[in-house]
């Protein structure tokens, strides 16, 4: 399986996604600091940051942007990897080989998670210290609301990148069940919606349950992505 998935990564090019990724975060870094240090999220008459009730903190605004940046870019890849493969009819190629196909499909779905996982991880890692940093030398405008020193930081910063990544396995369903690479990616989009949107008075950003259960019905998804390649048609 890791030879599997060794092979994904230089069949598909893993240098131009690293490229892509260190570009990304970067941005979303330089993003950050920027609502924390230069004031570009403050109102203009009070000076206040102009943040949406619940978002105050500084950690808010990382999650929100890292979550939905990768959640993008991850939907981008298997988008890439696996649905414009069967569009490319390469897929058939790579099914003709001596390895079941179940196989060969998953170590495409596990060589997307595990790059975008470790992305993730090191992005936010890269961003909170940045951050941190920051405060050393000047006042943040948002409350620095995460302490870098306890274990419990971690935990969370591994779980809340594992259900992200995760996530995008729905919109690889979606994507293959349209045969259509587009539908992948927007359907990225759409999860992003359902993790951070106001339906009411109720708001699904920072809330707990929508996630866990949209990364359970992701896994789900995979399985059933995954299920029936066996005997599936691969010219419908």
């Amino acid at each position: 399986m890791l030879k599997l998935i060794r092979l994904e990564w230089k069949k598909n090019n893993a240098g131009k996604y690293i490229r892509n990724m260190v570009i990304m975060s970067a941005l979303i870094c330089l993003f950050i600091f920027a609502l924390c240090y230069l004031g570009i999220a403050n109102d203009p008459d009070t000076g206040i940051p102009d943040a949406a009730p619940g978002n105050s903190a500084v950690s808010s605004s990382i999650e929100l942007f890292t979550s939905m940046g990768f959640l993008i870019f991850t939907s981008v890849m298997l988008s890439s990897y696996i649905v414009s493969a069967y569009k490319k009819k390469t897929m058939n190629l790579m099914f003709s080989y001596p390895i079941k196909r179940q196989k060969i499909l998953i170590s495409q779905m596990l060589a997307v998670w595990i790059f975008n996982f470790v992305a993730l991880v090191l992005t936010k890692l890269l961003i909170y210290s940045c951050i941190l940093l920051g405060a050393q030398f000047m006042v943040s405008s948002f409350p620095l609301d995460y302490n870098m020193a306890g274990i419990g930081f971690y935990i969370q910063l591994l779980l809340k990148s594992v259900v992200t990544v995760t996530m995008s396995f729905a919109a690889l369903f979606i994507g293959q069940a349209m045969k259509s690479s587009k539908a992948t990616i927007v359907s990225s989009f759409l999860l992003i919606f359902l993790t951070q949107a106001n339906v009411g008075d109720f708001s699904l950003a920072g809330n707990a349950i929508v996630p866990v259960m949209l990364m359970i019905l992701s896994l789900f998804l995979a399985f059933l992505s995954i299920y029936n390649v066996e005997t599936k048609d691969l010219t419908g």
